[in-house]
């Protein structure tokens, strides 16, 4: 298998979620200003253009990080990276997915927009993410993890997400449970690994 993925982007994730399923794979880094990589034209591999996508071995490329994350726990299910199909933490699951590619992802995306002056930055988030903040601040208060039966890859990609706050000015310091995740998170041998197969510091 060979995961695509830009430093520093959302390619984290699956990063994360492959090593937590103890699988064997090719790091290929895009150049998202040329969307070239070593291979050649990224566009080859995705129309799309954006990372990650993930090529299987017989040539299959799965794009979209919450469907590749999905796809990596599901393709090992012994590594208990999401719930059984058909049951209802299952479904809990995907809420949170969901709920990290849309509010959070998309909310963080728009910050690192150059047209956007600070002000205006600086307004969506205290007019957007700070309830999406402390909606996760009270979940987290009450649970080490996303879900309760403990780590799964939703919480890898909330993690991904998370840690482009210091890239945008976002000040997580009055939310203690998300800094305690983040601080748990980050003892994760898989991730550990992940961040220095990137060469990414936490700020």
């Amino acid at each position: 298998m060979k995961l695509y993925y830009a430093t520093g982007s959302c390619g984290l994730a699956p990063q994360i979620a492959l090593r937590e399923a103890g699988q064997t794979f090719d790091l290929v880094k895009v150049d998202f200003k040329t969307k070239t990589t070593v291979e050649g034209n990224y566009f080859e591999v995705t129309p799309k253009g954006f990372v990650p996508a993930l090529k299987l071995d017989d040539g299959e490329v799965i794009t979209e990080g919450a469907v590749v994350l999905q796809w990596i726990a599901d393709h090992n299910p012994d590594r208990g990276l999401l719930p059984a199909h058909g049951s209802a933490e299952r479904y809990r699951a995907l809420e949170w997915l969901n709920y990290i590619a849309t509010d959070m992802h998309k909310g963080y995306a728009n910050l690192f927009y150059p047209h956007l002056d600070d002000a205006s930055k600086l307004r969506f988030i205290e007019g957007n993410l700070a309830t999406r903040f402390a909606y996760l601040d009270d979940h987290l208060s009450r649970n080490d993890y996303l879900l309760e039966s403990g780590f799964s890859v939703a919480d890898a990609y909330l993690f991904n997400i998370l840690t482009w706050s210091h890239r945008v000015n976002v000040d997580l310091s009055a939310y203690p449970a998300i800094r305690r995740f983040m601080a748990r998170m980050g003892e994760r041998p898989t991730i550990r690994a992940s961040l220095e197969a990137e060469g990414v510091m936490l700020g």
